[in-house]
């Protein structure tokens, strides 16, 4: 298996899991120019981002080319215990794919 292109954490504290997660993809445009030989650069970005707590659908995101190169994404959700899976999948318009598992950590305190 390839190695995946997303690192993701889940961690929880005062019943909510705060999820992170930085994705590797070029999210090129389609508009730049390829400075060598001077041919536009293709499309290549994110189009669908899905999260699931235990199966169900945390967070959703349609997305476009306007999103910079290997994004970093983070969000809240209400639940979640430790040991819950995670799984955040997205799916970019060349009809390439990537997901990534983790399982819910506490949060540990800051000093």
């Amino acid at each position: 298996m390839a190695k995946s292109t997303i690192r993701l954490q889940a961690k929880l504290k005062n019943n909510v899991t705060q999820v992170k997660a930085l994705i590797k993809h070029p999210m090129e445009i389609g508009t730049r120019r390829d400075l060598k030989t001077g041919k536009l650069i293709p499309a290549h970005f994110i189009q669908e981002i899905i999260c699931t707590h235990n199966g169900e659908v945390v967070m959703s995101a349609i997305w476009g080319n306007g999103i910079a190169k290997n994004p970093y994404l983070a969000f809240r959700f209400q639940g979640g215990v430790v040991g819950d899976k995670v799984i955040l999948l997205w799916k970019d318009n060349l009809g390439q794919e990537d997901m990534r598992e983790v399982k819910i950590k506490k949060s540990r305190r800051r000093r």
